[in-house]
C-alpha cells in the first residue's frame, strides 16, 4: 500500500482472530475503514461485528492479528497508551448506556472528567457544543428518565463526540427507534461526517439507513469479511447471500421484489 493509500485509511485490520474459549468468533479478518467516510458494518447475528469494533478502542485484544488506528498499531498497547486512542476513537454503545442517576449534562461530561479535565467553564462549553451538534440545546439539567428513546440516543451520541474524536463507532444506533426517529439519527451521523470530517463505522441491520448514509459497506459472515463495496454495488449484486440479507429473506424465500427493487 502506498503512502497516499495509507493516508486514506483510518483503521486497518489484518489477520484478526478472536477466540472465547472454544468459540472462534473472528477467523482472519482483513479490512480497511476509509478516513472521513461512513462505513456500514453488516451481517447476521453472531457474525462478529460487535466483537470486531471493540478491538478498535482496545476493549478486546486480538488472539492473533493486528489493528492499526490512524497509522499506529494498537495491538499491544498498554492502558495508558490506549487512552490517547480512546480520545480519537469514541463508541456509542447499543442502548445508549446512560447513567440514570446523572443529568444529561453530567452524562455528556463524564468522559471529560474521566480524562482529568477540571476546568468547569471548558467542560460546560464542550457539553453545550456537543448537545448543539445533536440538536438538544439547553437540555443539560434533564434526567435520562425524562427523555424519549430517540433523545436518549442523541445524548449518547453527544457523549461520544464531546472529546472531539476523529472516529465514532456505533453499535446498532437505530435499535428500538421508530422510523422517523431513526431517520433523525441518520441525519446526525451524516452531519458528523460531512460537516466535522468524522469517520463513522455503523453496525446496523437497517438497510434503508445503509442506502441513506453509507459510502462503504462491509458484510461479515461467520467471523470473516464476506463482501465489501459501495451501497450501489450491494444493491446491484446478484449474490444470493447479499440479496437475502438486503431483502430480509430467509433461505426459504417466498419471492417478491423486496427492497432492492424498491431502492433501485
Amino acid at each position: 500500500m502506498s503512502e497516499e493509500e495509507k493516508s486514506e485509511v483510518f483503521i486497518e485490520v489484518r489477520g484478526l482472530h478472536q477466540r472465547f474459549g472454544e468459540n472462534h468468533v473472528l477467523k482472519g479478518v482483513d479490512v480497511d475503514f476509509p478516513r472521513g467516510k461512513t462505513t456500514a458494518l453488516l451481517g447476521g447475528s453472531g457474525g462478529g461485528k460487535s466483537v470486531l469494533v471493540k478491538h478498535f478502542v482496545g476493549l478486546l485484544r486480538p488472539y492473533k492479528g493486528t489493528v492499526v488506528v490512524d497509522g499506529e498499531e494498537i495491538t499491544h498497547m498498554g492502558e495508558r497508551e490506549l487512552d490517547h486512542v480512546r480520545q480519537q476513537v469514541s463508541m456509542m454503545f447499543q442502548g445508549g448506556a446512560l447513567f440514570d442517576s446523572m443529568t444529561v449534562g453530567e452524562n455528556v461530561a463524564f468522559p471529560l472528567r474521566e480524562r482529568g479535565m477540571r476546568d468547569e467553564k471548558e467542560i460546560a462549553k464542550r457539553v453545550a457544543d456537543a448537545l448543539e451538534i445533536v440538536r438538544l440545546p439547553g437540555q443539560s439539567e434533564k434526567m435520562p428518565s425524562d427523555l424519549s428513546g430517540g433523545m436518549r440516543k442523541r445524548v449518547a451520541l453527544a457523549r461520544a463526540v464531546v472529546e472531539r474524536p476523529c472516529c465514532v463507532l456505533y453499535d446498532e444506533p437505530h435499535a428500538g427507534l421508530d422510523p422517523v426517529t431513526g431517520d433523525s439519527i441518520d441525519h446526525l451521523i451524516k452531519h458528523l461526517q460531512t460537516d466535522l470530517g468524522i469517520t463513522n463505522i455503523v453496525i446496523t441491520h437497517e438497510m434503508r439507513s445503509v442506502f441513506r448514509i453509507a459510502d462503504h459497506v462491509v458484510f461479515m459472515k461467520e467471523g470473516r469479511v464476506y463482501w465489501e463495496g459501495s451501497p450501489q454495488e450491494m444493491r446491484e449484486s446478484r449474490d444470493p447471500e447479499l440479496r437475502n440479507f438486503v431483502e430480509g429473506k430467509s433461505e426459504e424465500s417466498w419471492g417478491g421484489s423486496g427492497l432492492l427493487a424498491e431502492e433501485g
